[in-house]
């Protein structure tokens, strides 16, 4: 068998239960539109809204707490279990820390909303709904730490599991708080809120009782001391994640933008833009788990000191997630007329949502490669240059182009998606390019900072 098959299977064996772990968290947010849609147009707008401005932020604390990405794989690989502890007890410190102002964030949604030219009772609504989440948002983070450190140990499987779990919880208390079922009043978008909040809260406390029930701490736990605390293991997470957190977050906040702008066009327009995006991220996270799976395959390849096996490694998972975007792409398009109708019987906002689907499939390769090269460089440690290159393609050119050809009058809807199309053919186009000149520099070994 050739080494890049080999490879194949093992990335593919790390990628799956990712997969569906990351499917199954993005169904969360997919069942509430489902569910809100059956109530109006406005509640699907509201929660949208909403949660464009709470993923802007929550993506930059999510990806600084994601700077122990690296340290836990790369520990992992060089037989050093203390240290993959040591770096989930200061990714669970960073995650407290970061957790105040993200929450903070979410408890201005609906003045940021309005200054943005967002309708009032539109922003009202998101307002109501991101209020009810702020308090989550720590237990968010502190899952994203324990999940990093399960899988940058090769543990996939009871974060997947869990992900389902939650899963079953989110539709059933959504159905009864949402409708006013089971005897439950009827709460609408605040029940949505409500249920989304109990389910962040839920998921690091069900983890932590999984991790010691199976006893999966073993081998890589240590007590609490003053070194779970020191500032210089902090700031090594924060450096590693900061740039994560600011690609994550360009990359997030760039869609916000673009669902303002939609929202500029009509409300129909910002319903279709919602629905469309419901559907391309959630396919979305397929090459992400295939992103995650290359950053602890590589993390652990690097810490391991093979540097060859990691350029195998990464040409796999790249050539892996071009071709299931290929499955999503040819969808889109085939099947834009029918799609839509699973979120909404809206005649108008179907329309809408057809028209742009086929911009959606064009890019679903490009996309599929910029996530996939970006989880390839986190596992090396090497995380500016993504945050650089969704700097670039989206605020330097996609946004203005939008704000331009998708005015209301103009293109509108059409021309934002199209302009978004071209920001990312910028973005995958840059980061190719970093990572074929990452992979012809030295190995460049992280160890987690002890002093």
């Amino acid at each position: 068998m050739s080494p890049a098959r080999r490879e194949l299977g093992v990335v593919w064996r790390l990628a799956w239960p990712l997969i569906i772990t990351q499917v199954a968290f993005m169904m969360l947010g997919v069942v509430d539109v489902l569910l809100l849609g059956r109530v109006s147009v406005a509640a699907i707008d509201a929660v949208s809204l909403a949660n464009m401005w709470g993923w802007a932020t929550m993506s930059l604390g999510m990806g600084v707490v994601m700077g122990m990405d690296p340290l836990v794989s790369q520990a992992f690989g060089d037989g050093d279990r203390e240290g993959a502890a040591l770096a989930l007890q200061r990714g669970l410190v960073v995650s407290a820390i970061v957790g105040i102002p993200v929450a903070g964030s979410l408890a201005v949604t609906g003045p940021v909303l309005r200054a943005l030219g967002q309708d009032h009772e539109i922003a009202a609504l998101a307002q109501q709904y991101n209020a009810l989440r702020a308090v989550s948002i720590p237990f968010f983070l502190a899952f994203t730490a324990l999940r990093s450190w399960l899988a940058g140990r090769n543990l996939v499987a009871p974060a997947m599991w869990l992900a389902v779990a939650m899963n079953v919880l989110n539709a059933g208390l959504g159905w009864a708080l949402i409708f006013g079922r089971l005897g439950f009043p009827r709460l609408e978008l605040v029940g949505a809120a409500i249920v989304a909040t109990v389910v962040a809260i839920a998921e690091p406390l069900a983890l932590v009782l999984v991790i010691r029930l199976a006893d999966l701490h073993r081998d890589a736990w240590r007590p609490w001391d003053r070194r779970s605390f020191e500032l210089a293991g902090l700031w090594q997470i924060a450096r590693i994640g900061f740039p994560t957190g600011l690609q994550m977050s360009f990359e997030g906040s760039a869609w916000s933008l673009a669902a303002v702008m939609a929202g500029w066009v009509s409300v129909s327009a910002l319903a279709a833009h919602t629905i469309v995006l419901n559907m391309i991220a959630l396919w979305f996270q397929v090459p992400l788990g295939i992103s995650l799976a290359a950053a602890v395959r590589v993390g652990n390849l690097l810490g391991a000191r093979d540097l060859e096996g990691a350029r195998v490694s990464g040409t796999v998972s790249l050539g892996l997630g071009a071709s299931v975007m290929l499955i999503a792409a040819a969808a889109f398009i085939v099947f834009r007329q029918e799609l839509p109708l699973i979120f909404t019987g809206d005649a108008g906002v179907v329309a809408l949502a057809a028209a742009i689907l086929p911009i959606a499939g064009t890019f679903q390769v490009l996309d599929g490669t910029q996530i996939v090269a970006g989880g390839i460089l986190r596992g090396a440690g090497r995380t500016q240059a993504p945050a650089a290159a969704n700097l670039l393609g989206y605020y330097t050119l996609a946004l203005p182009l939008a704000a331009f050809i998708g005015a209301p009058g103009r293109l509108e809807l059409v021309g934002i998606w199209t302009s978004l199309l071209v920001g990312l053919l910028i973005v995958a186009s840059l980061m190719l390019f970093w990572l074929r000149r990452t992979a012809r520099l030295p190995l460049a070994e992280l160890r987690v900072a002890t002093t």
